[in-house]
């Protein structure tokens, strides 16, 4: 199994400020934006990040309506798997965390009565998986090119026609706890700043826009930096 230790997150105001739905930076209080910056530079000087991801590949073996069949009789569930990946010729499992230190020290900041930290730098810890995301897939995106195949932009189980429930399914096919991720008996991912998706790889794989994109993430409503088809 494939580990990415040497990851490069390089946060900026923009990044924190769509994640908390704050609005334009124009339009937040100075202090606000002083104590965000005070946090990012933070990060420079403590262990607070170490981003690190698995990944696994899986051939393709069959699919029907309501799941797609990999090799050694493994399976993942839900019908938007066939329908995004209809051509898939293999699928990659990917796991991405940025550690338990962030939210450690939100913890602390909440034990010390410090709500307004604690809430940034959450929202720091959430941008900072996002960047993650992106920089992952493109070096899956290079892998794939280099085998003359392309990778199609991913799904996360909670989706609409992938359950929830499949994280338990995710976390054993790419062996999470190699990396130090687990679920709790309630299905909660720990750390929290964690996540797990799947991606079709094979030829002309279906990408979405970023419109697209922004229409799906949970943050649509909220956030001011959201790309929509009429741009």
């Amino acid at each position: 199994m494939p580990i990415i230790r040497d990851i490069s997150l390089n946060l900026n105001m923009r990044d924190v400020l769509r994640r908390q739905g704050l609005g334009e930076v124009a339009k937040v209080r100075p202090e606000i934006k002083i104590l965000i910056q005070e946090l990012l530079a933070s990060l420079e000087c403590s262990c607070m990040l170490k981003p690190v991801s698995a990944y696994e590949y899986y051939t393709v073996r069959s699919m029907n309506d309501s799941q797609i069949l990999l090799e050694g009789g493994k399976a993942i569930h839900g019908p938007l798997l066939p329908a995004t990946f209809p051509d898939a010729k293999e699928l990659v499992i990917l796991l991405c965390t940025i550690g338990p230190g962030l939210e450690k020290q939100v913890t602390d900041y909440t034990n010390r009565a410090e709500p307004l930290r604690a809430m940034l730098l959450d929202g720091i810890g959430s941008a900072a998986v996002d960047k993650m995301v992106v920089e992952v897939l493109k070096r899956l995106a290079s892998e794939s090119s280099s085998r003359s195949y392309e990778i199609s932009s991913p799904v996360n189980p909670g989706m609409p026609g992938f359950p929830l429930t499949e994280q338990w399914n995710l976390l054993k096919l790419v062996n999470a706890g190699e990396i130090g991720v687990r679920l709790t008996s309630s299905g909660v991912m720990v750390p929290r700043k964690s996540v797990s998706m799947v991606a079709g790889i094979g030829p002309e794989m279906k990408r979405w826009t970023q419109a697209e994109i922004c229409a799906r993430c949970k943050l649509s409503k909220t956030c001011h930096y959201k790309v929509t088809e009429q741009g």
